[in-house]
């Protein structure tokens, strides 16, 4: 038997890191708001013959085999993320897990949060185990936070599973996602997605926020109220389409989170918004927890060849920006292909 799953990554554009809990119980009204992004984590699962576990990433080069699920469970790994999966659903006969990815490691996009719902999607076929959405939401938050070692925040894993544009909803009666009717073709028009070439650690910089959340640092928590109630107006302005309001916030958000911890921006980081503001940038902004990867761009109609021409020439990466319309897609044998992702 072979499965193949994928899931799309994510661009944030208001309210991240207030989605890990508890954090976001401090500030009635909190909510993220991300678009689900055409690039996608991907893995392929094929049964075996015999009793191994065979572990491959493509794009971090690593390949391991193990004779067993006792040997896997007994062993340290370096691909921990598909070991911890593998050791939770449990297989009854060997299995080979093939990953790759179509964003850069430490971009910002949720790329681990959009792989492990393609995992979750890919093992639960492979083992016959039928979990609704929200069941694989949890355990790939909980599995991701027993790899990371810190908590986790919620909104990565609504883009991979559901596609669209999102509004996350954080109350204390739960987490829920508003699907946003948007224009995604404008939206496309609009913003410029390019990788800075310096990878992230959202790990650290959300913990060290979050630590200096909890224990009272009262400029973190101003940032978060602010940032709370910058989400909540982008919510609205996306969905008046009013560009200029977006714009407004967009820099907002990206002046309060900067507050927050002094590795989130880079000097580069701040060359690239500045120079393209001449070539037609209204606002910018660092996608997940900073310190590197990728910048979201909002860019005036009609100039998005010149601001991507200016990102390459400041040594940046441009990422096709096109915003996927669904979520995690599972076909196993017998099933149509998925189609093309570019």
């Amino acid at each position: 038997m072979k499965v193949e799953a994928r899931a799309p990554t994510r661009v944030d554009l208001a309210g991240g890191t207030v989605d890990i809990w508890p954090l976001y119980l401090f500030h009635p009204g909190a909510q993220t708001v991300n678009l689900a992004l055409r690039r996608y984590a991907t893995c392929e699962i094929t049964t075996r013959a015999d009793r191994r576990v065979v572990l491959v990433s493509h794009d971090q080069q690593e390949h391991e085999t193990y004779e067993s699920l006792t040997d896997l469970a007994l062993k340290r790994s370096r691909l921990p993320l598909l070991r911890e999966l593998v050791l939770f659903f449990e297989p009854r006969r060997g299995i080979t897990v093939k990953t790759g990815a179509q964003v850069p490691a430490g971009a910002g996009l949720g790329g681990s949060s959009a792989l492990n719902i393609a995992l979750c999607g890919a093992l639960a076929r492979v083992t016959g185990k039928h979990y609704s959405r929200p069941q694989l939401l949890e355990i790939a938050k909980n599995v991701e936070a027993i790899v990371i070692r810190v908590p986790t925040g919620w909104q990565d894993y609504f883009p991979a599973l559901y596609g669209g544009a999102s509004a996350v909803h954080l109350d204390c009666d739960g987490v829920k996602r508003e699907k946003l009717p948007l224009p995604f073709s404008d939206l496309e028009k609009r913003f410029v997605l390019c990788y800075t070439g310096l990878p992230h650690n959202s790990a650290i910089n959300n913990w060290e926020v979050m630590k200096a959340h909890i224990d009272g640092d009262p400029k973190v928590r101003r940032n978060f109220d602010q940032i709370s109630i910058i989400a909540s107006q982008m919510r609205e302005a996306l969905l008046a389409h009013d560009w200029n309001d977006v714009a407004e916030l967009l820099a907002l958000e990206w002046e309060n989170r900067k507050h927050n911890f002094k590795g989130i921006s880079t000097p580069k980081i701040d060359r690239m918004i500045e120079r393209t503001k001449k070539r037609g940038t209204l606002a910018a902004k660092v996608c997940g927890a900073g310190g590197g990867g990728c910048v979201v761009f909002l860019v005036k109609p009609g100039t998005k060849p010149a601001v991507e021409a200016e990102l390459a020439r400041l040594g940046g990466e441009v990422i096709p920006f096109a915003v996927a319309r669904v979520g995690l897609e599972v076909r196993s044998d017998g099933m149509p292909p998925l189609a093309d992702a570019r």
